[in-house]
């Protein structure tokens, strides 16, 4: 067993039980690769193949369902060891990652928070709530779906909501129709999962037009040039909300509707660690909607906070 990690038997667990390596890494939200490539060594370290699979179907080895119930079981005692650590108060700092977006209570380095160690790695939505669900960090602040929220068994909690601008070319800072304005959307799903899914909804309600990209530019000077090609307003990600613009470039606030963007505190639904929960009710207080209940406000249908 040298060399086998908790996290590789989380991703035999999770291919044993879909049979379907697609289904499997988007269940763990990590790329198709990423997770063949980690059965492989997860392979090489046992000494055993664990799946037959060809280009249509994928099935347990003999040894794969004979490891499969000890691999479950070694789980299950990890998540219980886990538990237990963390029910001891000041046990460890509050480990919190992020997006892009911090809680101002954290930038300000209010003593509410004191105990909080902010993660300097700064992955995308969906990586640290799966971090968060794994036990690697203890919250996160990110956008997360319900259906994100059910299947890694998380709670989230609102923290606050940007609304999305447009930047376009010219001098004209005036509202801009949704309708009326584009939105991109990136072939690395691995980077843009979450933005991709919110624009593709975003477009189809409210008749934004999808563009295609393959370059990264959701953001930075590639997202510049992708506006002055197309000479349209393109409406921004989070990412971009705060980048200081070049001097032929403007923002315009998007209307019909106000599209906004929450931001989650995501933590287990289990936890127990009362430095955690404390952290947590911290940063969440005072919070109330953040504006997002508004008449002509926009949110996804699966968004945690929207109103049904």
């Amino acid at each position: 067993m040298a060399g086998v990690e908790l996290r590789q038997l989380r991703y035999f667990v999770a291919v044993a039980e879909e049979l379907n390596f697609a289904r499997a890494a988007e269940r763990l939200l990590i790329a198709g690769p990423s997770l063949s490539q980690q059965i492989k060594a997860l392979e090489r370290s046992l000494g055993v193949r664990l799946f037959d699979r060809d280009r249509r179907s994928v099935s347990l080895t003999a040894a794969g369902a004979n490891l499969l119930p000890p691999a479950r079981a070694l789980l299950d005692q990890a998540d219980a060891l886990q538990r237990r650590a963390r029910a001891f108060p000041g046990a460890q700092p509050v480990r919190l990652g992020y997006v892009t977006w911090l809680p101002p209570a954290l930038r300000a380095g209010g003593s509410a928070v004191a105990r909080v160690h902010v993660d300097t790695w700064v992955a995308p939505s969906h990586a640290q709530a799966a971090r968060v669900a794994e036990g690697g960090l203890d919250l996160a602040v990110c956008w997360v779906r319900t259906g994100d929220l059910e299947r890694l068994g998380l709670r989230a909690r609102l923290l606050g909501a940007d609304r999305l601008e447009a930047v376009a070319p010219g001098r004209d800072t005036g509202d801009v129709a949704a309708r009326d304005a584009l939105v991109l959307v990136d072939d690395d799903t691995t980077s843009w999962s979450s933005w991709n899914v919110y624009a593709e909804e975003l477009a189809a309600a409210t008749g934004a037009r999808v563009v295609r990209i393959s370059d990264g530019g959701i953001t930075g000077p590639a997202f510049f040039d992708h506006v002055r090609r197309h000479g349209r307003p393109i409406i921004n990600s989070p990412k971009g909300q705060s980048i200081p613009l070049p001097p032929d470039l403007v923002r315009r606030p998007v209307v019909a509707p106000r599209v906004l963007w929450t931001w989650s505190l995501v933590q287990r639904e289990g936890e127990v660690r009362t430095s955690v929960l404390d952290v947590a009710d911290a940063l969440g207080g005072g919070v109330g909607d953040a504006g997002i209940h508004g008449p002509d406000s926009w949110l996804p249908e699966d968004d945690p906070h929207r109103r049904t």
